[in-house]
């Protein structure tokens, strides 16, 4: 039987087949159950009546009146041509002033009618005006909910062209609470509802809606909340059981010889204890028989290369083959110098990347067929169509957030079976975001700095203080050092008062004039081969400064480069910012992250930077940048959108909501992994509800 929260959205009163198209084309409303999961965003106190006597200033935000009408005018001309109402409640008299949508608001009043009216006050020669106010009947208010506060919803700039504004939809609301308020199914069984003392689902979004009390408002919260991050971990969990369940991986029983001949002749350092508890984890995955799907977290510098190429090295000892997947050319080129070098004489290692020769890659690919290729390193180029590996066991991918679900996804393809996938990032990811966006892998953190690396030392100045800044990268640099400046923008923006490179790069070469200087430039507009060779330059330390742009963020290893300038560093995002710090301190000596940033600075971005000189601790950063900014850029999934569409639960905030939801979702699937038995319906249903429509195979996020 059809419920009616999924009756269209056009046969609602009020709304019609024109207004019904925008709502689904403007905020994806379709039916009146989405129109009721349109939660407010904020509350207004629409208790307290004024009266306009008692009115002396506008200090106030937002006044609301009982009053009658007593007069109407038109005034003005042209652009200036505006409506006037007098209203007077007994106390005074005030104006309500109006300047569009004069012919309807004219027909909507009476002369002599009682209204409430809502809106910011002002004073215009001593009296008492409103511009644009809401205005509503008394009778009309009467057949309303009872509710202590009145909810402001979003809209678009669209939507109140076309009269759809906060306070019409708020209307429309009202009219859906009144088709299927009191007809609304439970969604969650009675012994969830119990065990977390949560309101019923009719509750919920009543007093989502129109709240009596501010208690009544967090209880509804709190169980549209969990209900929201409960279904999704239901969804990912269920898939992680699927998973883990299928006896389809590779199975690598032994440590060989390759391995051991590493372990005890080349290893660069020896291990940190983080390095050792995640190569045990990956060995033991990879001895199960099950397809390991396993996320490496780990700030730039922590090791994470090492710990790939010796569980390479166990794949290649059990007869298999491995590749490496970077982001950008550079990245994939440093790799394969830093793994062909540490494995000479052990493994077979090749480069594959755009700009591989069609000579050498006839090559490559009779190796890979031929099994005499151990490991291929390189970019998006591995996952071409025309590589084809003889037997392709593991794969590891670095900074997974450069690639789009669907690239990782085809190195699924390289293979009869699945290969073992590890992906790196030095993006350090929140607890609560990883548990939604990567909840079907499994997490390992290296959270250890190798042996004799330093903290970088982190200092935050202001523009005025340019000069002082400039004597200490000279002090540096005569100590044989080089200086990382880093920009945001290429070229001046018109809408940005930020600082740019090409005005930047200007400033540096007067400050730091050549020969005694030399200063390369590097950024993402630039031909593959100039911004190579500019990265070339300061590599081999030719040149002391690199002027760039965020490309560095994933690129470069200078072990030399001891300080980083970040200009307009409050246009940064934390995780990003620490990425770029990340950049410095590679080597044994003391290095320097300076934050450069204007005078002026909003409350968000001191507190960004603040954070920034308090702590190196990339997860604590992480934490605090969901918190300020959303999910946004964190989740590696621009290219594909997010697969959840959480309309009141936030990553940021509602972490212990989240573990909550999680831990009741671990029960229920353990003791019904299909939601097969009848008193889990319900959550077969809440699921199949919060499946993504998008196919977004969270096994294969890698």
């Amino acid at each position: 039987m059809s419920q009616p929260l999924d009756n269209d959205i056009k046969f609602l009163t009020g709304v019609g087949e024109a207004r019904a198209n925008l709502l689904r084309t403007e905020l994806g409303i379709r039916t009146v159950g989405d129109l009721l999961r349109h939660y407010p965003y904020r509350y207004i106190d629409r208790t307290r009546f004024y009266r306009i006597g008692e009115i002396r200033d506008d200090s106030l935000s937002y006044i609301q009146l009982r009053a009658r009408i007593t007069g109407f005018q038109h005034a003005g001309g042209g652009a200036k041509k505006r409506f006037v109402a007098t209203v007077s409640d007994g106390s005074g008299t005030a104006e309500l002033v109006w300047f569009k949508g004069i012919g309807w608001i004219e027909k909507q009043l009476e002369m002599g009618r009682e209204y409430i009216i809502f809106g910011r006050p002002a004073f215009f020669n001593g009296s008492l005006s409103l511009v644009h106010p809401e205005v509503e009947s008394t009778l009309a208010q009467q057949n309303r909910p009872a509710a202590g506060v009145q909810g402001v919803y979003s809209t678009t700039e669209k939507l109140n062209n076309k009269r759809l504004g906060t306070k019409a939809i708020y209307n429309l609301v009202c009219n859906a609470w009144a088709l299927a308020g009191e007809r609304i199914a439970e969604t969650l069984p009675q012994r969830i509802l119990e065990e977390y003392r949560l309101p019923s689902l009719r509750d919920a979004l009543h007093d989502i809606h129109f709240p009596e009390n501010d208690q009544r408002l967090k209880a509804a919260e709190l169980r549209l909340k969990f209900e929201e991050l409960f279904g999704v971990q239901l969804v990912i969990l269920a898939d992680r059981q699927q998973r883990v369940g299928k006896n389809n991986g590779f199975l690598f029983t032994t440590v060989g010889e390759k391995f051991n001949r590493f372990y005890s002749e080349r290893l660069p350092f020896p291990l940190t204890g983080a390095q050792k508890r995640v190569i045990r984890e990956i060995r033991q995955d990879t001895a199960t028989g099950h397809q390991m799907n396993r996320l490496l977290q780990g700030d730039v510098g922590s090791g994470k290369t090492l710990v790939a190429l010796m569980s390479m090295l166990i794949a290649v000892d059990n007869g298999f083959q491995a590749c490496l997947m970077a982001p950008t050319e550079i990245l994939a080129a440093q790799h394969f110098a830093t793994i062909s070098r540490l494995t000479e004489g052990i493994a077979s290692v090749r480069l594959l990347t755009g700009s591989t020769r069609k000579k050498e890659r006839t090559e490559i690919a009779s190796e890979l067929l031929g099994g005499t290729c151990d490991i291929l390193i390189g970019t998006h180029a591995l996952i071409e169509e025309g590589v084809q590996f003889r037997n392709l066991g593991f794969v590891v991918i670095d900074e997974q957030h450069r690639f789009g679900v669907e690239q990782r996804a085809k190195l699924w393809l390289k293979n009869d079976s699945p290969p073992h996938v590890l992906v790196m990032t030095a993006t350090p990811i929140p607890r609560t975001l990883a548990m939604t966006l990567y909840g079907d892998l499994d997490v390992s953190v290296i959270d250890e700095l190798p042996p004799g690396r330093k903290p970088v030392r982190t200092v935050h100045y202001h523009d005025s203080h340019r000069l002082r800044v400039f004597g200490f990268i000279r002090d540096e640099i005569k100590k044989g050092r080089q200086v990382y400046i880093v920009y945001p923008l290429i070229k001046e923006s018109e809408k940005m008062d930020y600082k740019d490179l090409e005005d930047g790069y200007a400033g540096i070469t007067q400050a730091f004039p050549p020969p005694e200087y030399v200063t390369v430039v590097v950024h993402g507009k630039m031909k593959p081969a100039d911004k190579e060779y500019g990265m070339n330059l300061f590599k081999s330390g030719t040149a002391q400064i690199m002027v760039a742009t965020s490309v560095i963020e994933v690129g470069v290893d200078v072990p030399n480069a001891s300080i980083m300038v970040i200009e307009s560093a409050e246009r940064f995002g934390l995780s990003q910012l620490h990425q770029l710090r990340g950049r410095v301190g590679r080597g044994g000596e003391q290095s320097y992250c300076i934050l450069m940033s204007g005078d002026k600075l909003s409350a968000e971005s001191r507190k960004r930077l603040g954070a920034m000189v308090s702590t190196s601790d990339g997860f604590e950063l992480a934490e605090l940048d969901l918190q300020l900014r959303g999910p946004g850029d964190m989740t590696g999934t621009q290219q594909s959108g997010l697969a959840f569409d959480l309309k009141i639960a936030s990553l940021g905030k509602d972490g212990q909501i989240l573990t909550l939801a999680r831990e009741a979702a671990e029960k229920v699937l353990d003791d019904d992994p299909g939601l097969s038995k009848p008193e889990n319906r319900q959550l077969r249903e809440l699921a199949e509800r919060y499946r993504p429509q998008k196919v977004m195979d969270f096994s294969m996020i890698s």
